[in-house]
C-alpha cells in the first residue's frame, strides 16, 4: 500500500530546493549583532547586558524552541520548523525586565519575498506561505504574486520554513522608540 504525498511534501522533496539550516552565533561581531533577531516583547530601552546575570529562563520556557542564547546571555530568535506564537511566557519569566508584556507582541523584522526564488512569482501555483499565516499578512495578487503586508505582519516566522523554495527572507529592524523613552 503506497502512502499519498501532499503538495507541500512533494515540493519539499524536490532536490533543487535548499533546506533551512539553524546555526547559533556563539560570539557575534558588531556586524553580526545587526543581524540578530531579538524576541518579541522588547523596546528600544531593553538592556540586553542584564541577560548575562540571568539563568536564561526565557529560552527554557519557549514552547516553540525558537529562542537561543548568545554567549553574552542575551536571547535571539532562530526560525526553524516553527515560529513564535506570542504566548508571552518568555516575558513572564524575564527577571530583569528586558522582555516585558508592556512592550509589543511583535518581532522587529522585515519579512520579504524574494521574487526570483518564489515559485508563485514564477508561474507555479503555490500557497505554502499563506497557509500558516495566522495574521493574514500575505496577500496574493490573483493566484500568483504573493506580497507581505508589513503593517499586519508580526514577524512570527511560521512562513519562513514552510516555503518550499526558501523565498521568504527575514531582516532585523531597529526597535522604534516608544513614547515613554522618546
Amino acid at each position: 500500500m503506497s502512502k499519498k504525498m501532499d503538495r507541500r511534501g512533494f515540493l519539499k522533496a524536490l532536490p533543487f530546493i535548499p533546506k533551512a539550516t539553524v546555526e547559533e552565533i556563539k560570539n557575534p561581531s558588531e556586524e553580526e549583532i545587526k543581524d540578530i533577531i531579538r524576541p518579541p516583547y522588547i523596546s528600544e530601552s531593553s538592556d540586553f547586558t542584564k541577560c548575562a546575570e540571568c539563568s536564561g529562563e526565557c529560552i527554557a520556557v519557549c514552547e516553540e524552541r525558537i529562542l537561543f542564547r548568545l554567549r553574552d546571555g542575551s536571547p535571539h530568535v532562530v526560525y526553524g520548523e516553527k515560529g513564535c506564537t506570542f504566548c508571552g511566557k518568555c516575558a513572564d519569566v524575564c527577571e530583569y525586565g528586558v522582555l516585558s508584556r508592556e512592550n509589543p507582541a511583535r518581532i522587529s523584522v522585515e519579512v520579504k519575498i524574494n521574487i526570483n526564488k518564489c515559485m508563485a512569482w514564477n508561474g507555479v501555483m503555490c500557497f505554502s506561505c499563506r497557509e500558516p499565516c495566522l495574521d493574514n499578512a500575505i496577500k496574493f495578487e490573483g493566484i500568483f504574486k504573493p506580497q507581505i503586508v508589513p503593517d499586519v505582519c508580526t514577524g512570527c516566522g511560521f512562513c519562513t520554513n514552510i516555503c518550499p523554495s526558501g523565498a521568504i527572507e527575514v531582516f532585523p529592524l531597529e526597535i522604534e522608540k516608544d513614547e515613554k523613552t522618546a
